[in-house]
């Protein structure tokens, strides 16, 4: 799996498996278990979850897939990328370290990869980011980044962090039906060596309907939903973490970081959904 490098060191898997909509409902527990397992075996690496999911039912289930994954021997610690995040109302700088232990927790963890603020709510960054970077110190987490920031919010982040450890990443919503990060934010990440990790890259499936996108697939061979995951995979400098549960999904995740879009396949998907041509609202789900 192909990685990109964070500003803070060390890389993040391009492809990452989502969580969120896991952990709601005890009857569906098991399967979303075996799907995070599954996930893991196929080769998987980076996995993204919140406290928000489920109530903390998103982080029960892929800790309990990790476990039983570490125990039979299908991946070492070292090689998965764990995400979290924290809902705004806890990210005080106490409340923070308390729902970082939690989520440690629920994840069976000593440490978590990468933790982020989940949108900005009422407590000053100033005290999330101290909390953020005091995690790090005493190795909680390995990053902090955010999530839901739109470029004036990073400006701001950036002149808060002083001298400790920076944001590692900004995670948004991005696909093919969606691209307004892609007029002023991305850019803006990508100068500063700043994974945009995309949310929904499918559009929580609805691309995988979308009759222009399904006739170009087929002339590539894939399935629409694989070309629109390949469409943001294919941006420089963006992560994107799908949620799948089924077998066959997960595969045809998979496989869509491996396809090579040639310029005249991209420039027909900028046709079929065209750019952002001015600054909008960043969309969030």
């Amino acid at each position: 799996m192909r990685t990109l490098p964070l500003p803070t060191g060390g890389g993040m898997p391009v492809l990452g498996l989502g969580t969120w909509r896991m952990g709601e409902d005890a009857a569906r527990r098991a399967a979303e278990v075996a799907a995070v397992r599954e996930a893991i075996v196929l080769g998987y690496r980076l996995i993204d979850t919140a406290e928000m999911y489920g109530e903390g039912g998103a982080e029960t289930v892929v800790g309990q897939a990790i476990a039983e994954a570490l125990r039979t021997g299908d991946v070492r610690r070292e090689d998965l990328f764990v995400v979290s995040k924290v809902y705004p109302h806890n990210a005080s700088r106490r409340g923070t370290r308390e729902a970082c232990e939690r989520s440690l927790q629920r994840l069976g963890l000593d440490a978590i990869d990468l933790y982020l603020l989940h949108w900005r709510g009422n407590h000053p960054l100033a005290g999330t980011v101290e909390a953020m970077q005091a995690l790090v110190a005493d190795g909680y987490i390995g990053h902090w980044g955010v999530s839901n920031f739109d470029t004036d919010d990073m400006e701001e982040l950036v002149q808060t962090i002083g001298d400790g450890p920076g944001c590692a990443a900004n995670q948004v919503y991005l696909s093919l039906g969606e691209r307004g990060p892609e007029f002023s934010l991305l850019p803006w990440q990508r100068e500063r060596g700043m994974p945009l990790m995309a949310y929904s890259p499918i559009d929580q499936g609805a691309l995988a309907e979308d009759d222009a996108l399904g006739e170009l697939a087929q002339r590539l061979g894939v399935t629409a939903a694989q070309l629109a995951l390949a469409a943001v995979l294919a941006r420089p400098g963006v992560v994107a973490i799908p949620k799948a549960v089924r077998s066959a999904h997960l595969k045809e995740n998979l496989a869509a970081a491996d396809l090579k879009l040639d310029a005249a396949t991209l420039a027909e998907l900028d046709r079929l959904h065209p750019p952002p041509r001015r600054k909008g609202p960043l969309a969030m789900i």
